[in-house]
């Protein structure tokens, strides 16, 4: 039998660990003398201390752990858990890249290495075919669970009304008072729109100043671009005059991926 001191050193983790994983359950001592109050632990309860340890490393919860412990099967448990914490990570690490990507990009704006790419042109009307909903908010985690459903309910009404699904897509985004934030999801329409069931025909007007900014990849980074846009403006003199634009020039399929290409287009006028 080994002490509380000794059996802690030998799974290296520290005595207060040891007590700490009694008290909730997850690795009693194998005895506790009568006398001293001592806690004593056996060498095969070694193999859980290291497990235990090793998972911590890997930032498994306890409560985890704790399920594993437990489980029928401990080898397809521990499989389970491991294949989770990879994803997660993974996720931990591409999040964490896109933020460094970011602070690089504003340290060098800060330095003045980098020169704005955002651009002023004119907006010629376009007529579309468009679907709307209305989300609770801006923001990815808001708009993004409605931008799905309302591309699938714009796709089938055009099919069944024998239109075609003309590139590029354009998306635009509305306030609605204190309702939400109205999202609008459109193909450009033929010279001759043909009004139909589940889509509206819709004349998105010209614009003599707009600031354009564009974004290469998914849209976890899309946010950040329109920050960099909105800042940009702010900074030039402008203000915004007319409903945002995101016109996908390079969309392969309807899941966001590293390759699209996004132009954000801001119809702006001097302040």
């Amino acid at each position: 039998m080994y002490t509380i001191g000794e059996f802690a050193a030998l799974g290296r983790v520290s005595v207060r660990m040891l007590r700490h994983y009694d008290a909730i359950g997850l690795l009693a001592p194998a005895q506790v003398d009568a006398r001293t109050g001592y806690r004593l632990y056996a060498i095969d309860q070694l193999p859980l201390l290291l497990r235990i340890a090793e998972l911590r490393e890997l930032g498994v919860g306890l409560e985890r752990i704790a399920v594993l412990a437990g489980a029928e099967d401990p080898d397809a448990a521990l499989r389970s858990v491991l294949v989770e914490r990879h994803r997660d990570l993974v996720a931990s690490v591409t999040e964490d890249r896109q933020r460094i990507a970011r602070i690089e990009r504003r340290l060098r704006l800060l330095e003045g290495t980098t020169m704005s790419d955002v651009i002023y042109t004119s907006l010629s009307p376009v007529t579309v075919y468009a679907a709307h909903g209305v989300a609770q908010g801006m923001g990815n985690e808001n708009i993004g669970p409605l931008i799905g459903p309302l591309i699938g309910r714009l796709d089938a009404a055009l099919e069944a009304a024998g239109r075609p699904l003309i590139e590029p897509g354009i998306f635009w985004y509305d306030a609605q008072n204190e309702d939400g934030v109205g999202v609008h999801v459109s193909y450009v329409a033929e010279a001759e729109p043909v009004a139909g069931e589940g889509y509206d025909v819709v004349e998105l007007p010209a614009f003599e100043t707009a600031a354009t900014l564009q974004h290469r990849g998914d849209m976890s980074g899309i946010g950040e671009a329109w920050s960099r846009l909105m800042e940009q403006i702010v900074a030039d003199g402008y203000q915004v005059i007319g409903a945002c634009r995101e016109v996908y020039l390079e969309a392969d399929g309807h899941e966001p991926g590293p390759d699209w290409l996004t132009e954000l287009q801001a119809p702006v006028a001097r302040v």
